[in-house]
Formats: C-alpha cells, sequence, structure tokens
C-alpha cells in the first residue's frame, strides 16, 4: 500500500484517477471544489478529503509536513484558456505559483518520494503548424494558460535536475470521459457535446454553439487511457525528469465528431456556428512514441470512448 496526494483531486481527470488508486493505497486529496465535485468521489476509509485551494501555502505546508507520501499528482488548475485571457494574474496564481510552492515544500519534506507528476497541456505547443506534436517540438505558446503551463512543467523538471526530486510531466491532449462536468466553463467539447444531446432526447430545444467552421481538429484521449499513462509515467524510472505526450496518436475533426455521435444516437444536433476563439488552435495531433517507449497502449479509439460515454449518461446500450 502507499500514500498519495492528489490536487485537484476532486475534478475530472483527479477524480477519476483517486477512485482508481484509493482501491489499494491511501490517498489525500485537496480540492477547492471551484471546478470539482464531491459527488465525482468514492470515498473510501483509506480516502481523507480536504477543501481547499494549493495556492493556500498553510495548508499545503500542513499536509506535506505531516505526511510522508510515495506520489503526488499534481492536477489542480484554472483549465480554460479562455478564463486565463480573461483573467491572467488571478489563473497565474493557480497555474504557476502554486506549482513551484509545491516544489519547494516537496523539497522541504519529501525526502522519501517516488515521484512528483505536473499535469501540463497540449496548449504549449501554440499554433506552430508542424504535426504530429512531439515533446521537442516548437513552443509557441499562445495564451496566459498555456505559459503559465510550460514555465510550471519545466520547474518540475528543473526541480529533478537541479535537486534531484523524482519528477515527471504530462502534456494532455484533449481528455473526455465521465465525471466531466458538462455545465463548467473549463469542460471538453465532448462533454458539453453529450450534455446537449442528453437534452435534445428529452424533448429539450437545444443548439450546440461551435467556435469557427467545424474543421479544426483535435487528438481526443478516452478517460482510462489518461490513467493508464499517469500510472506508468509515476511508475517508470525511466520517466524521471522528462515530460510526454499524453494523447492517441490520432485526430478527428470536430465536424466528423458530431457526425459520429449523430449517427450513434440516430439523431441531429442543430449546429450554431460562431466566430473563432483568441487562442484556439485549429489543428493538434499528439506524438506518443515517447509513452510508448513505457508501454503505453491505449485502449480507446474516439467511436469506443464516446460509446462508452454515451453508455455510461444511459444515452445508449
Amino acid at each position: 500500500m502507499g500514500k498519495y496526494l492528489i490536487t485537484g483531486g476532486a475534478g475530472f481527470i483527479g477524480s477519476t484517477l483517486a477512485n482508481y488508486v484509493s482501491k489499494q493505497n491511501e490517498v489525500i486529496i485537496i480540492d477547492d471544489l471551484s471546478m470539482g465535485k464531491l459527488e465525482n468521489l468514492s470515498l473510501g476509509e483509506t480516502t481523507v478529503f480536504i477543501e481547499g485551494s494549493v495556492t493556500d501555502q498553510t495548508l499545503l505546508e500542513k499536509v506535506l509536513s505531516e505526511n510522508e507520501f510515495d506520489y503526488i499528482f499534481h492536477l489542480a488548475a484554472v483549465a480554460s484558456v479562455a478564463d486565463s485571457v480573461k483573467r491572467p494574474l488571478e489563473t497565474h496564481e493557480v497555474n504557476f505559483e502554486s506549482v513551484l510552492m509545491l516544489l519547494e515544500l516537496t523539497r522541504k519534506y519529501q525526502g522519501n518520494l517516488k515521484r512528483l507528476v505536473f499535469s501540463s497541456s497540449a496548449a504549449v505547443y501554440g499554433d506552430e503548424p508542424t504535426l504530429p506534436k512531439k515533446e521537442e517540438s516548437v513552443i509557441r505558446p499562445l495564451t496566459p494558460y498555456a505559459v503559465d503551463k510550460f514555465a510550471a512543467e519545466q520547474y518540475v523538471l528543473n526541480y529533478n535536475h537541479l535537486y534531484g526530486i523524482p519528477t515527471s510531466a504530462v502534456r494532455f491532449f484533449n481528455v473526455y470521459g465521465p465525471n466531466q462536468n458538462p455545465e463548467s466553463p473549463y469542460s471538453g467539447v465532448i462533454s458539453i457535446l453529450i450534455d446537449r444531446y442528453k437534452k435534445l432526447l428529452s424533448g429539450e430545444n437545444v443548439n450546440f454553439t461551435l467556435f469557427g467552421d467545424g474543421s479544426q481538429s483535435r487528438d481526443f484521449v478516452f478517460i482510462d487511457d489518461v490513467i493508464q499513462a499517469l500510472l506508468l509515467v509515476a511508475n517508470e524510472v525511466s520517466a524521471i525528469g522528462t515530460q510526454f505526450n499524453v494523447g492517441t496518436g490520432k485526430s478527428i475533426a470536430l465536424n466528423k465528431l458530431i457526425n459520429t455521435i449523430d449517427k450513434e444516437l440516430d439523431l441531429k444536433l442543430p449546429i450554431d456556428y460562431g466566430n473563432e476563439r483568441i487562442g484556439d488552435i485549429k489543428d493538434s495531433v499528439a506524438d506518443i512514441s515517447r509513452l510508448k517507449e513505457l508501454n503505453y497502449k491505449p485502449q480507446n479509439g474516439i467511436q469506443d470512448g464516446v460509446k462508452k460515454y454515451l453508455i455510461s449518461k444511459g444515452l445508449c446500450t
């Protein structure tokens, strides 16, 4: 049995990870519930939930000084590109300053840590056109969110090189699956789409606003494959001091994605086409060669993943 600290552990990715590892391990979760939900968590005897912010130094110091962790997953973030454009100072405090504070407290108190894994983002690549994106591709962050993620990621990896703290970073592409909150402004496009289909099936008059012409493409990765990737990165010695793309290596245009769900549900979702948003990227797909070297094998293509998501929402069988 190991001991885990998961920040942002009531959120989409964090809660899925927490529910998985808490079956056989002790888990402490820190989340301010600004985006996460307690009902996402299966709180058992080995799980402790602390409502609080990762920007609270007193709280973090208490948790890190009073516990000896095997693994720390820093998933807490303001995970919205658009929000970072509107509120750069506030999002910087969460997305960068809290990371540096956590690293310093880890250096001070966690001498036996096996791994700290930081959640970065494919947003760091920006609009540099070369595809697929490799970890060593040109970095061209276009928003405060992307700048903070890249800067924090580099600090995380440098704390390994400079101080010997066993750190790794993952650059998430477009993660989707159950527990993703469609009501959140930070949510992914698939969860919002499925929410619209659910309302359409119940007889509501709904439509979906697509920013741009729908030809933009994304590498959508199902949550189960993300958990596989996180645990591989956390446990493989060769992953220390390194960053990894987490995706499927395949992309799909949003128009084709919508058409796929239309066919699965035998529905036609009404679409409103809006202007492209500042900071949005046209096309994105991951090169996952580095992660595959850790024996990563994505199990869910877009059709399989979407079907599992729809089943989890009771929309199909």
